[in-house]
């Protein structure tokens, strides 16, 4: 069975269907993917890109396929921002910040340290859109100590 073909990115206010994908599916080059409509197309970029909310998949026919991050199972962060964001970067992980809280993905050993370090650490299920790296847009893999 042919699949339509995707090897453009665009931006998207009406999609004509959605993709919904976590943040690592987010991260890709070629891909099958499949629509909320039931609508499987093959994604072939020619670098691997990193996709957020309102990014949309042009197929060959014309149709628009937006790019809708998914819920995915988090820890929601609260305390002293500032001091408790450093300590996650220092870690290279992944964090979406907000005015009054931070999000990573849930892991046990951050959890435990963070609530040492005085945070509030709560587990959340919601969309995650962390920050882009210092090296380029969205996510980077090319920093070395």
């Amino acid at each position: 069975m042919t699949h339509p073909v995707s090897r453009e990115i665009t931006h998207a206010h009406h999609p004509d269907d959605l993709v919904v994908l976590s943040y690592d599916a987010r991260f890709l080059r070629r891909k099958t993917l499949t629509t909320q409509g039931g609508l499987s197309f093959l994604v072939d970029l020619s670098k691997t890109t990193s996709l957020e909310a309102g990014d949309a998949f042009v197929l060959q026919d014309g149709r628009v396929i937006g790019v809708q991050p998914a819920r995915e199972d988090l820890l929601e962060i609260r305390g002293d921002l500032t001091r408790l964001a450093w300590h996650i970067g220092n870690r290279h992980t992944p964090c979406q910040i907000e005015e009054d809280r931070l999000l990573i993905q849930r892991d046990h050993v951050l959890q435990d340290m963070l609530a040492k370090l005085g945070a509030e650490v709560t587990p959340v299920t919601a969309p995650f859109t962390p920050e882009g790296g210092a090296y380029g847009h969205g996510r980077t893999h090319s920093h070395a100590h």
